[in-house]
Order: structure tokens, then sequence, then C-alpha cells
């Protein structure tokens, strides 16, 4: 099954040292990461900075566009006009077949502000001990969402807090 899971780190870096893991553990297949994309928010800075991860991308990978709308939805959106606004609440229809709807939008738009930083990744197959193993020793990160069954989503969120 793939999951589209989405982490929050206290830090702009933490995403970034989250997707480096995350490629060592797609290179040794202990998870298959189908497509990810980091958003970063630099202290100082005005705006977030977003990031697909070609490097891990693989078979059943996200578009850009995807990416791209989904990023417009959660840090444009406020600023547009009403047409462009209603347009693309019209394109972030399609997200909510997958669980990313309006309220999920605001929460991350919320959580994300400078100094903090977000992973969005869409895998499957994980060896969760592994993983949970490779992730040791770094930021905890907040797992904002997650399209597991409830059980599923309990053991994932235990397994890291744990860490």
């Amino acid at each position: 099954m793939v999951t589209l899971t989405i982490w929050r780190f206290g830090t702009a870096e933490g995403a970034n040292r989250a997707a480096r893991t995350l490629e060592v553990l797609t290179q040794t297949e202990l998870i298959s990461v189908h497509d990810a994309a980091i958003v970063s928010w630099p202290e100082g800075r005005k705006k977030p900075v977003l990031r697909q991860l070609r490097q891990v991308t693989g078979r059943g990978a996200l578009t850009g566009a995807f990416w791209g709308m989904l990023f417009g939805l959660i840090f444009l959106v406020p600023l547009l006009g009403a047409a462009v606004g209603a347009a693309a609440g019209a394109a972030g229809t399609a997200l909510t077949d997958v669980g990313i709807d309006d309220d999920l939008i605001k929460q991350i738009r919320d959580q994300l502000s400078p100094g903090t930083s977000a992973l969005f990744v869409l895998s499957s197959g994980a060896v969760i001990e592994k993983v949970e193993n490779a992730f040791a020793g770094q930021e905890t990160p907040e797992l904002i969402f997650t399209n597991l069954s409830p059980e599923e989503e309990r053991r994932l969120r235990e397994v890291f807090s744990e860490s």
C-alpha cells in the first residue's frame, strides 16, 4: 500500500536531514520512496523554499504539478485574488479524494513558519524497525498527516515518539 505522510520538523534543516536518511534507506531497499518533497523555511526569509526530491523518485512518482498545486494551496492562496483563489480551490478539490482537505491545508499552513520545515513522503514497503533505527538521534518530527488506517497511524506515532 502506498502511503502519504507529512512530517513537521522544529528546525529549518530537519526535513533536509531526514530526506538524506530516506535516500540511504531507499538505496538499501528498507523503504520504497515513490516521491518526496521538502518545505524548508529558514529564519529571516519571507517565504519557504520548496523542493521536490527527484533523486528518490521512482515508478509511481507524483508530478511537479501535484506538488505545485499542493504547495500553492498551502502558501499562496491567502495572497492571491478571488478569481485565482477560486480556480485553486476547484483544483484543490481533487486533493480531497486523497484526504488533503481545507482543514489539513490550514493545519499545515499554521504549523509551518520561519525556522521550521516539513517532509512530504509518498512511500511503501517500509521495514519500520530498520527505518526507526536509521532515524535514531535525529530531530523527532511531528506527524501532521497520514492516510494509514488508525491502527497503522498509532503504531507509526508510537515508533517515532520512542526515538
